[in-house]
């Protein structure tokens, strides 16, 4: 099951798709409703939930924002392995910030409409952010499809879980990520969670830019 993050949405793992399946794996990619602005993270993970598959030995993939979606989903799923990737982590404690390093840029380059969508306008900008290693017309592709987030509902209230779920957790960092910092993500999993993270080179979106890499990565964990 594979959870896109912040903007994106299930397109962004069509690269990936593929060579997950050269592994021998099968693949759903979900959207999430990040454009309504009362959607919460429980929402979020009905989601995912919804096109749960048949059968078991399920692995769980969060990007980004969907890091915080995974334990809501391995709380409800029997989850072989939940897979923090270049990801927000949720803090059983307060908000995913608190008591961590700076998690990373603190301005991405967004504007926010008037209803509260907040959105890309230039490719620069979230090239910059996303795609520095990727393909110039890669970056263009996925630009085109990134969507308004519409965030108010989901830090007004305490993450969902009071403990961690039972099932396995491991997480992949990129080493050049700006839009979620590998000192964040390692300071905050080995220290909530208490694992340590598998590195790989580049920037925020490895599903984009070494897709058989991010597979033979996963693919390992399993």
């Amino acid at each position: 099951m594979l959870i896109h993050g912040a903007w994106h949405g299930a397109w962004c793992w069509d690269r990936l798709i593929p060579e997950l399946e050269r592994h021998g794996h099968s693949a759903v990619a979900v959207d999430l409703p990040m454009d309504d602005a009362s959607a919460t993270f429980e929402d979020y993970a009905d989601a995912v939930l919804s096109q749960w598959p048949s059968g078991s030995d399920i692995a769980v993939v969060g990007h980004s924002l969907g890091g915080m979606v995974v334990p809501l989903v391995s709380a409800r799923r029997d989850v072989r392995v939940g897979v923090f990737l270049c990801s927000v982590v949720p803090n059983l404690d307060g908000l995913p910030w608190d008591d961590a390093p700076a998690m990373g840029l603190e301005d991405y380059g967004t504007e926010t409409d008037e209803d509260g969508a907040i959105v890309f306008r230039s490719l620069e900008a979230a090239t910059h952010v996303f795609y520095q290693d990727c393909a110039p017309e890669d970056a263009a592709w996925a630009f085109k499809q990134l969507r308004p987030l519409r965030n108010a509902s989901l830090w007004d209230r305490p993450y969902p879980l009071k403990k961690w779920p039972a099932s396995r957790a491991a997480a992949i960092a990129c080493q050049n990520d700006i839009a979620i910092y590998a000192s964040y993500q390692r300071h905050c999993l080995r220290y909530r969670l208490g694992i340590d993270v598998l590195e790989l080179p580049g920037h925020h979106s490895p599903f984009l830019s070494r897709p058989g890499l991010l597979a033979d990565t996963l693919h390992a964990l399993l």
